[in-house]
């Protein structure tokens, strides 16, 4: 396992986090939105000086039975932006999730920004490609979204400064975004009384996993973590979905300080095999993969998405 500690684009990170904590810079102004159909986190985070802001993990509200969308979460992402008259930028994907589907299209159509992921998104669209049978008409190299961030990318935010970091294994292309002291997570890690996230997906990996969430946790400790989900541990009776480095390294019931990588590894692929498939996989990353679009429309005008029999 390389020492993060000498890595380039953690050094960055850590640096942005140090200089906000310290007051060195503004931090960020963070409001979230937690959508309890998909146990999904969203946020708008925001420069208190340029009111310029980013999106973080949209919601497209859909109702598989009916095959239905609407915009009901997506809504108050809109109602708040506007009420705080911000400026946004950015619409970030920290993957392309298995859980949801994106609202990141819609948003964008109503309150602008460039929608972004990881430069790996190359590979799920491969993999998933494939699965969904997409033929040559669907492009493979990223380009339905407006950039692709590679590790140790920088860029702003208003006066903000952010840096993108790659934690892949829950997918190839899953990215952490740190912006001032606040660090969106993606699914890499949960609650520390939920743990972590699975690594079974096609390209998934639990000892990239383990990596990732070591490289994250090396942040520093009063680093404001913000998860995409809280699925509520037995026991917990409201639904939490922000924490500290310190308090991850301390409690995390999968990978807390002492949890070697080969027995994060054993616990992760034993606890893989006894999880249904999340409930929307199949529609969401066939969209999101796509930033959040739908496959073109057939010769009768509609739009239909793809259900591979025995496929995963």
């Amino acid at each position: 396992m390389p020492d993060n500690n000498h890595d380039g684009a953690l050094a960055a990170a850590s640096a942005i986090v140090e200089q906000a904590l310290s007051g060195k810079t503004a931090s960020p102004v963070v409001q979230s939105f937690f959508d309890e159909a998909t146990f999904t986190a969203s946020y708008v985070v925001f420069d208190p000086a340029t009111r310029h802001a980013a999106i973080v993990d949209s919601v497209l509200d859909y109702d598989p039975a009916a095959g239905r969308v609407s915009h009901g979460s997506a809504d108050e992402i809109i109602a708040f932006v506007e009420a705080e008259s911000l400026t946004v930028e950015w619409l970030l994907e920290t993957h392309a999730h298995a859980d949801h589907l994106s609202a990141a299209p819609y948003l964008q159509a109503r309150l602008g920004g460039k929608i972004a992921i990881g430069k790996d998104i190359l590979r799920v669209q491969e993999v998933f490609g494939k699965l969904f049978n997409e033929g040559t008409d669907f492009a493979l190299d990223g380009s339905q979204f407006d950039h692709l961030f590679e590790d140790g990318d920088r860029f702003r935010i208003g006066e903000l400064e952010a840096v993108a970091l790659h934690v892949p294994g829950h997918t190839p292309a899953d990215l952490a975004y740190v912006i001032g002291d606040a660090v969106f997570t993606g699914d890499t890690m949960f609650m520390p009384d939920y743990g972590t996230a699975r690594a079974d997906f096609p390209g998934g990996d639990a000892h990239a996993l383990y990596r990732s969430i070591r490289r994250l946790l090396s942040l520093p400790a009063s680093a404001r973590l913000l998860l995409c989900h809280d699925y509520k541990a037995p026991g917990r009776d409201e639904f939490v979905w922000e924490t500290t480095v310190a308090a991850e390294r301390a409690g995390n019931v999968h990978a807390h300080d002492g949890v070697s990588e080969d027995e994060f590894v054993a616990m992760r692929t034993a606890r893989d095999k006894s999880l249904a498939m999340p409930r929307l996989i199949l529609p969401s990353v066939q969209v999101n993969m796509r930033a959040g679009h739908f496959p073109e429309p057939e010769a009768n005008g509609m739009r239909y998405l793809k259900i591979p029999v025995n496929g995963i």
